[in-house]
């Protein structure tokens, strides 16, 4: 199938509501993933969190789907994280994008993993498997995060110890920004990784290490505790289903745009 990258011929097929926006970098991180910056139309808006259709022009068509923005509300550019599927749709085609190449975004976001869909706590939980710790990379930069909440504690799953690395390099750009730090107090972010398949510092599904009581004993936080923790999902469909029972057990209730609650999940997906 010809997919097409080029802004002109993009912009003879674009529908209309269709942002065309400009590949400035792409990362590989590992065989399965990799991140990208874009242009940001100056007319777009969005909340940290949010995810936004994008797409290629497959065959002379449209092909979108679902991705989470990666980067902040205020930021001048946009940047995604991306698993790569050898046979998905679009996943397949987006991988080979390179600086210079344009792609398609509609202009509406939308998405359940915003602060305003949370009620006010004391701890906010961030668990995500993947990529999905890209709404995550967003909401970890915006200081109404901070404002909201006293501590963040970003919990990052994968496969192998090499697919971590994006949540690392966040956390760390993070520590070092200087402007961010001007915002709000870095140290009050907490990092939490495991890894499924490899030997790493701490081995296993982010579900039993919650179940187990691990998670909390190893940071030095009470258990679950509707009165002060939120929580926010992304991930897997098994890993969303699983956490949400954990949530629920523990007394915390799901909230949306309309009712804010004590947790959200995104289950929007890329493939």
């Amino acid at each position: 199938m010809n997919v097409v990258a080029n802004r002109q011929a993009i912009a003879d097929c674009a529908p209309t509501g269709t942002f065309i926006i400009d590949v400035l970098d792409v990362e590989h991180y590992t065989d399965r993933m990799f991140s990208f910056r874009t242009t940001r139309p100056a007319s777009f808006r969005f909340r940290s969190g949010e995810f936004v259709m994008i797409g290629l022009i497959v065959s002379g068509k449209p092909l979108y789907r679902a991705y989470s923005i990666a980067s902040p509300a205020w930021a001048d550019e946009l940047e995604f994280f991306s698993v790569k599927v050898p046979d998905g749709p679009l996943t397949s085609r987006l991988q080979t994008i390179r600086r210079g190449d344009a792609i398609l975004m509609r202009q509406k976001p939308t998405g359940t993993l915003v602060n305003d869909a949370l009620e006010a706590g004391r701890r906010l939980y961030m668990f995500s498997t993947g990529t999905g710790i890209a709404p995550f990379a967003s909401l970890a930069r915006d200081p109404e995060t901070y404002e909201k909440f006293d501590e963040i504690i970003l919990t990052h799953t994968c496969r192998e110890v090499a697919e971590l690395r994006y949540g690392v390099d966040l956390v760390e750009s993070i520590r070092g920004d200087e402007m961010l730090r001007e915002l709000f107090d870095v140290s009050r972010l907490r990092h939490y990784t495991t890894a499924t398949r490899e030997p790493h510092l701490r081995h296993g599904r982010i579900t039993d290490l919650v179940a187990s009581g691990g998670l909390f004993d190893e940071l030095g936080v009470p258990p679950l505790d509707p009165a002060h923790d939120r929580a926010m999902i992304c991930g897997s469909a098994p890993m969303l289903r699983d956490t949400k029972e954990l949530l629920e057990r523990a007394g915390l209730t799901e909230g949306s745009n309309s009712r804010p609650g004590q947790f959200v999940i995104e289950r929007a997906f890329v493939e």
